[in-house]
């Protein structure tokens, strides 16, 4: 995974219009299982990440669709939210997919550029049991299909235990060498929160926050851009712990013990989630039905916990099927965690204070 893949965790209130060329990757056609024959030799055009989570959504929801309908997926892949946002743009009125998955912030500059098409609820029957939160974002032109969940990063070989509370971070003598996220991501404005209610505070009294963030000062060894780096500190002892970071961003190393990476979402206080979202250009080459079917596919109670399984990201199907095996892993999220533990941060807030935010957390840490 690229520097590039991370650009769809900033949270930017514009996006970008530079054209950008993404590279095209084909299924291949696969027989339809099913007696539903409907879609038999049809397209579906798809434009999704570059990075594991891109892929992951290739194999448990592309190649899965093809295989019950018969139809085919041609999936262009690209870097970026902002990159996926700034092609669809730079296509104007000429169809060019018929599903985009993105970041929210993505899926709001299209919907405000009047390049989205409003789904119709009624016709995606797994959202029955989707929890109302996660069914819709950018005022309802997305339709969630999976979370992106952050937590505590950490060394097995240092740390013993998993952390149970964010405080852990600000113990000097579990974790003596820690990362952060960078200033312009998301987590850094979760993180920002987390500061200020373990200082008595809240989002609304911040400053208590930033008064403890700055006791980590002296012991972040980067804020980290990019996650192939922080994988690499951690195998080569560099750092002890570091947050609010996603597991997704380490399928390969998490599963690889030289790496030495334990993660957990059992903290006391929660753990922040982002919701992703599948739009429907307005302009789409292919058949309605069939977009609506992929979206529905999506939802879908298998293939939400083949998703959590293979990238841990977080189901937004309170029905998803995760294995028993899968349940034992601290990395791998079910509806029940989900429901008992994940924070929506509200991003219409974030809006009115991130510039400020941002220029506080980088004057902390860059000084």
């Amino acid at each position: 995974m690229g520097e590039h893949d991370l650009n769809r965790r900033q949270f930017i209130k514009t996006v970008g219009v530079a054209s950008v060329a993404a590279a095209a990757m084909s299924l291949p056609f696969v027989k339809a299982n099913a007696s539903d024959t409907r879609f038999q030799g049809k397209t579906l055009r798809l434009l999704t990440w570059s990075d594991d989570t891109g892929l992951a959504a290739l194999r448990n929801i592309a190649a899965t669709f093809e295989d019950k309908y018969g139809c085919k997926v041609i999936a262009d892949r690209t870097g970026s939210t902002s990159e996926m946002v700034a092609k669809l743009k730079a296509g104007g009125d000429r169809p060019q997919y018929d599903i985009i998955t993105l970041a929210g912030v993505g899926a709001e500059g299209l919907a405000a550029a009047n390049l989205l098409e409003k789904p119709d609820l009624n016709r995606i029957p797994n959202l029955v049991d989707v929890p109302e939160k996660y069914r819709t974002g950018a005022n309802g032109h997305g339709i969630g299909y999976l979370l992106w969940c952050n937590s505590l990063v950490y060394s097995t070989r240092t740390i013993k235990q998993a952390p149970d509370s964010y405080a852990a971070l600000w113990d000097a003598d579990l974790s003596p060498n820690i990362f952060l996220p960078p200033p312009n991501w998301t987590e850094a404005m979760d993180l920002i929160i987390i500061a200020a209610k373990l200082a008595g505070g809240d989002e609304h009294n911040i400053e208590p926050g930033f008064k403890k963030l700055a006791e980590l000062k002296d012991r972040v060894v980067t804020l980290g851009e990019n996650p192939n780096q922080i994988a690499e500190l951690f195998r080569t002892g560099s750092l002890d712990m570091g947050g609010l970071y996603a597991p997704a961003f380490f399928p390969k190393q998490i599963r690889d013990p030289n790496y030495g990476l334990g993660a957990t979402f059992g903290m006391k206080e929660g753990f922040y989630t982002d919701l992703m979202l599948s739009v429907m250009p307005k302009n789409r080459p292919g058949d309605t039905d069939l977009t609506y079917a992929f979206i529905n596919h999506s939802l879908d109670p298998l293939v939400q916990g083949k998703m959590a399984e293979d990238i841990y990201n977080g189901p937004v199907n309170a029905k998803a099927i995760i294995s028993a095996e899968a349940r034992k892993s601290p990395f791998i999220l079910t509806p029940e965690q989900i429901a008992e533990k994940a924070i929506m941060h509200d991003n219409a807030f974030l809006a009115t204070v991130h510039d400020q935010w941002i220029r506080r957390y980088t004057e902390i840490f860059s000084s």
